[in-house]
């Protein structure tokens, strides 16, 4: 299957290709369960039933649906689900998503509604889901945000990565929870798995997933070699950080005559 709205990418896995800003969704569809990795978002949610019913299927037809990380991009289309349908994230997720948190989700950059997307089941590192037919394992991945994971299926050895990597090195941006260093951690452990097919949140599919991996941990460690570079100016200067830090110790000076000042 090859359309518009919905192609075959691995043996039983779907890719439901973003539009309007949305992540990629993938359906996993197993001989005991079928799984929705994502949720693109809840103006795209019309594309995302048009794509399952080439596959002969509704929303109903699926049993799981596993966000990859908080971002209404990739969470959006979750609260449009039947209720029957199961929602997992993780548990670094699941309180951003359920209090509406604005600096977590970015509802208002992607122009989407503040929908409360409830999180049935917390996932953490090592979790596996069997889909029957697939295995899916929960790799806890920090660093583009603080509730990121990927999903590794064995038996295609396919990598679903979200915002974490993408083709040619691309990485998500360090946003609100997100870290530098946290997130080339991240991508360093994700090595030394047999990777056959990246399929990233956005843009294209690779077969090149550790060429990705290691262009990608470059541009982290530039980053992070340039913010030292910032807070070095910053520290130097009569203003900024410096101040903020004087002020500090002034609090600590005020609170307790007798403390060391410096």
């Amino acid at each position: 299957m090859n359309s518009e709205l919905i192609q075959e990418v691995a043996d039983g896995i779907y890719q439901i290709r973003g539009r309007q800003g949305a992540a990629h969704i993938y359906i996993v569809k197993g001989s005991r369960r079928t799984v929705m990795i994502d949720s693109g978002l809840s103006q795209t949610f019309a594309i995302t039933q048009s794509a399952l019913a080439e596959l002969g299927m509704t929303p109903g037809d699926i049993d799981l649906v596993l966000l990859t990380h908080d971002h209404i991009d990739h969470a959006g289309g979750a609260p449009l689900m039947p209720t029957s349908c199961v929602v997992a994230a993780h548990r670094m997720s699941a309180e951003k998503l359920a209090l509406k948190d604005e600096f977590a989700q970015y509802n208002q950059v992607f122009a989407a509604g503040f929908a409360h997307v409830q999180v049935d089941v917390c996932l953490e590192h090592g979790s596996i889901i069997d889909t029957g037919s697939h295995q899916l394992e929960v790799i806890y991945t920090p660093g583009h945000c603080s509730g990121a994971i990927c999903l590794y299926e064995h038996r295609t050895r396919a990598m679903f990565t979200a915002d974490v990597i993408m083709a040619n090195g691309v990485v998500g941006g360090v946003v609100a929870s997100g870290n530098i260093s946290d997130f080339i951690g991240s991508l360093r452990r994700l090595r030394p798995w047999h990777i056959d097919l990246l399929l990233p949140g956005h843009g294209a599919t690779s077969t090149e997933a550790l060429r990705c991996i290691d262009i990608g941990i470059a541009r982290l460690e530039t980053l992070l070699r340039e913010t030292r570079d910032i807070f070095s100016a910053m520290t130097g200067a009569d203003h900024g950080y410096a101040s903020i830090m004087r002020s500090l110790r002034g609090l600590n000076a005020a609170s307790h005559p007798d403390a060391d000042a410096g």
